[in-house]
């Protein structure tokens, strides 16, 4: 199988204590609407308060992933198109996977693929992908 002809960023967020099976769902259903595969993932972003989250955690460490996790006021000056003032509420910042997968790619608006896409687990726990290309470095 040839590679893919890009790279791409996940950004991620989840609820308080959602599972790493939900969040790898969500990862799927993403990068399948990003028409990506995991072999393509180059970059994993997300919030500091999301550091010691274990889903997303055990997430990362079975794909090789690094998560680089952002303080909320680095997020919320990250120009996005679905801000929410629920997430801004709970966190500080109006977005999460967006700003963060923008983030992590190193890129504008014009690289973001998949926006916010949403998975509630069989628990009511959500999950939430962002997807953003990666600028080709010459």
């Amino acid at each position: 199988m040839s590679p893919s002809p890009h790279v791409v960023a996940l950004g991620l967020g989840c609820d308080r204590g959602t599972p790493a099976e939900t969040i790898a769902r969500a990862i799927d259903e993403a990068l399948a609407q990003a028409g990506a595969r995991l072999a393509d993932v180059g970059a994993v972003s997300s919030i500091d308060l999301k550091a010691d989250e274990a889903g997303l955690l055990a997430v990362a460490a079975h794909h090789g992933w690094t998560i680089v996790f952002h303080p909320a006021a680095t997020l919320a000056a990250v120009d996005v198109p679905n801000p929410s003032e629920t997430v801004r509420r709970y966190t500080g910042t109006p977005s999460v996977s967006e700003a963060a997968a923008l983030l992590a790619a190193g890129a504008d608006l014009t690289h973001l693929v998949v926006e916010k896409h949403k998975l509630r687990g069989p628990d009511g726990r959500n999950a939430t992908v962002s997807i953003a290309r990666m600028p080709a470095s010459n």
